[in-house]
């Protein structure tokens, strides 16, 4: 398991989570200034594919100058390196995830999470 340190960019959390997750082939859990990137199968996620990943996403968005992505061990961390600020949006309740702690699923909406539940204790 590979953990992303968001501290600095608490805005951009769960995006950066989801384009993650999508370019290394792995299920994003978000906590609350991290989020956490298990493997899919028993093969090892490649922190080099993450740290791409994390540059691409901040480089997509311009800001990659502001911010250096340095690892330590299994922890991944997005540092501003310069006075740089964020816009901080306002976050709506459609930002919040929902992760099965059976198996992974996310969802956005808490009634699907609700459901996917009760499958696992049929």
């Amino acid at each position: 398991m590979i953990i992303v340190d968001c501290r600095e960019i608490p805005s951009l959390k769960s995006p950066l989570a989801v384009y993650t997750s999508d370019q290394v082939g792995a299920v994003p859990a978000l906590k609350i200034h991290e989020f956490v990137l298990a493997p899919i199968h028993d093969e090892d996620v490649d922190s080099e594919r993450v740290i791409k990943a994390i540059k691409s996403f901040l480089g997509s968005l311009s800001i990659e100058k502001h911010f250096a992505v340095i690892q330590k061990k299994n922890i991944i961390s997005v540092v501003a390196i310069d006075d740089f600020k964020m816009e901080v949006q306002p976050t709506h309740p459609t930002d919040q995830f929902f992760s099965c702690v059976h198996c992974g699923h996310v969802t956005q909406f808490e009634a699907v999470h609700n459901n996917h539940m009760k499958i696992h204790y049929l």
